[in-house]
């Protein structure tokens, strides 16, 4: 409501009550006009006054500050910029408005926060794993080496072993650090996407062969899947995604690849039978280190971020990537590529 409009009805108001006052006691109209008349000015004059001076003022220029620092404005600025006919009403939305948008960012913080003592946590545990392995070989070592070499060349390969799981783990981070800054250029160019997943496929074989699971392509492809993208970069999507599949699939199962065409895009799908995935865990599945399944997950190998890595990779390309799963039943990721034109 404008302070005009305010001022008004509580003169009337005033007025009124003056006016009424007087009838009763005198019984006279005429003196109740006037005295409605004359009160009714006074307290329009007095009211206008005392509220501009005193209150409506010191509104406006709340609002002015917390509208032009909402747009991002220093103070200096926020003082000498915009008014509002209703300072009031606007104030009232304009602070609701506000306070929503920081619960927001307090909330996302929060979670952001969270997410650091989680990721901290477990860059802490998968160090910490090899280093310690590493170390225990090496004091035996030092003891057996004389002894008995055969067995310290046992205890030298599994610190060696170690070692590379350490490398891998610097490599992965960088490369998402890297992803993550842009540090890592995207060289898009236009290639067919079925030969290269054969290629993948291919190269997987003997890994999948060892529980007996069967890769192959949903249909048989024999047209062309032009598509827009970093070649190398999508060979290592369609790795990650398929060693994924091996590591948590059943015994004597199978992964298949299907791709579907869309408007300007192709979907690609990489579905197992394997053990499946919780749906609680679904929205996670794409951070760094987490695991759906701690004990099978560390037993099974890994880094923990070949799915961060696929994620980053894609979001790079300006593209998504989905999950789907039910437990015993198999896991599908979906994710899209532009098409080649």
């Amino acid at each position: 409501m404008k302070l005009s409009v305010l001022v008004l009805i509580t003169a009337v108001a005033v007025g009124l009550s003056i006016a009424l006052v007087n009838f009763h006691f005198q019984g006279s109209w005429y003196y109740s006009l006037m005295s409605f008349g004359i009160s009714f000015a006074t307290s329009f004059l007095v009211f206008y006054y005392l509220l501009e001076k005193y209150i409506y003022s010191k509104i406006k220029l709340i609002y002015k500050m917390i509208h032009n620092l909402k747009l991002g404005k220093d103070l200096k600025e926020a003082l000498g910029e915009y008014v509002s006919s209703d300072p009031i009403n606007d104030v009232e939305q304009e602070v609701k408005e506000w306070a929503g948008a920081k619960k927001r960012e307090i909330d996302l913080l929060k979670k952001q926060e969270q997410f650091r003592k989680e990721f901290l946590s477990n860059v802490s545990h998968e160090f910490k794993t090899p280093l310690f392995a590493i170390q225990g070989y090496v004091e035996t070592l030092q003891d057996c080496i004389d002894d008995d070499p055969e067995m310290a060349r046992q205890f030298l390969k599994k610190a060696e072993n170690n070692v590379e799981r350490l490398s891998y783990l610097i490599n992965d981070l960088d490369e998402i650090s890297k992803l993550e800054t842009g540090e890592i250029a995207i060289n898009f160019q236009k290639f067919d996407f079925v030969p290269l997943a054969r290629e993948v496929i291919e190269s997987l074989e003997d890994r999948a062969a060892g529980k007996n699971i069967t890769l192959a392509f949903k249909e048989k492809y024999t047209f062309p899947t032009p598509v827009s993208a970093d070649r190398e970069k999508i060979r290592q999507v369609m790795i990650n995604l398929l060693v994924n599949s091996i590591k948590y699939g059943r015994e004597n199962g199978s992964t298949a690849v299907k791709i579907f065409e869309l408007h300007d895009q192709f979907l690609i799908e990489v579905t197992d039978d394997g053990i499946g995935i919780e749906e609680k865990h679904l929205p996670r599945l794409f951070e760094r280190f987490y695991r759906a399944d701690n004990h099978r997950s560390r037993n099974e190998g890994g880094t923990g971020l070949g799915l961060a890595i696929v994620k980053h990779i894609l979001e790079a390309h300006q593209q998504t990537i989905s999950v789907r799963s039910t437990p015993m039943i198999g896991t599908t990721f979906a994710f899209t590529l532009q098409k080649g034109s």
